[in-house]
């Protein structure tokens, strides 16, 4: 299935600060995203996708039941709308929490390179990662507001993962069981002000905090498996920048969830970047982003996350 969270109106969309998925989730919606219509399938009892989520599996399966019964009805079912008339959101708007890590050894070896060195051998004994700000998420079709501390705004090509269940110190070999599916992610970063953060030994912090995209949907795992072998595309303004696959990744979500769940509790709706793919942003092709620019990220399975790039302030 693919799940969305959606306003059922337009929405004038802006890059003003306080523009982010969380300030509009008050009147969200989720449903079910089919070909070219959405199924509403909010409810007092699950208001939220995060709820269902946290619902566990039987409700997945109930959900499951309803969308095969609702697809077998005549066009005019209650609460199936045209996708064309709503306002996507980031799929979970108010996530518990967000991780990114560094999966793909062709992105961190070249990040070492860059600066002389070799990718230290730490780098394959654990998943590494940093904690992200999960309260400044955009969605598809958002203005990305342009930082105004930074001059060189970029992109990152990233597929997230969505864990599905609560739990502390879970096995490789079961992790897959823990997730939920799988999003686009947009990892926007001010190269700048996180190329002073890390000289610091500290961060990204600032670099990367001003926002993420995330989206259009949640592709359950039962579609995707383990998301291997997913081609990932970035095109800006139509013109192919990046071109990779999630096979690539040095770690899998089974990686990761294993190392953050020893001793630690982690939680359903909690949101896994897998970092970004090999010449997968601008800063590895020597390539910036500009005003006005459109920026399109597609990966194999899931669909296409596009956003604008704000004026500069």
């Amino acid at each position: 299935m693919k799940l969305v969270t959606f306003l059922s109106k337009p929405y004038r969309r802006t890059d003003k600060p306080n523009d982010y998925a969380w300030n509009r989730a008050a009147q969200a919606r989720w449903g079910v995203w089919i070909d070219n219509d959405v199924f509403d399938f909010t409810s007092k009892k699950v208001p939220t996708l995060l709820h269902l989520i946290e619902a566990g599996p039987s409700a997945w399966k109930q959900l499951g039941s309803a969308v095969r019964l609702k697809k077998n009805k005549s066009q005019r079912v209650a609460g199936r709308v045209p996708v064309s008339r709503l306002t996507l959101l980031s799929p979970i708007p108010r996530p518990p929490s967000m991780r990114d890590f560094l999966a793909f050894e062709e992105h961190s070896s070249w990040s070492w390179k860059k600066r002389g060195l070799d990718l230290p051998p730490e780098w394959y004994e654990m998943p590494v990662y940093y904690k992200g700000n999960h309260r400044t998420l955009w969605g598809p079709g958002d203005t990305i507001r342009w930082p105004s501390f930074t001059q060189k705004l970029d992109y990152e090509l990233e597929l997230t993962m969505v864990l599905g269940r609560s739990g502390v110190n879970i096995k490789k070999e079961k992790a897959l069981d823990h997730i939920f599916g799988y999003a686009i992610m947009n990892d926007w970063s001010a190269r700048d002000i996180q190329a002073k953060e890390m000289l610091c030994r500290l961060g990204p912090a600032k670099g990367k905090d001003f926002g993420t995209s995330i989206g259009p949907c949640i592709v359950t795992k039962d579609e995707l498996g383990d998301a291997n072998g997913l081609r990932m595309q970035a095109f800006i303004n139509d013109q192919c920048w990046s071109d990779g696959n999630s096979a690539t990744r040095h770690w899998s979500f089974s990686d990761m969830i294993a190392h953050v769940s020893r001793d630690e509790p982690v939680f359903a709706g909690d949101l896994y970047g897998s970092g970004t793919v090999g010449r997968g942003c601008g800063l590895e092709l020597d390539r910036w982003l500009t005003p006005g620019d459109t920026v399109t990220l597609k990966i194999e399975g899931i669909g296409e996350l596009q956003n604008r790039v704000g004026a500069k302030p």
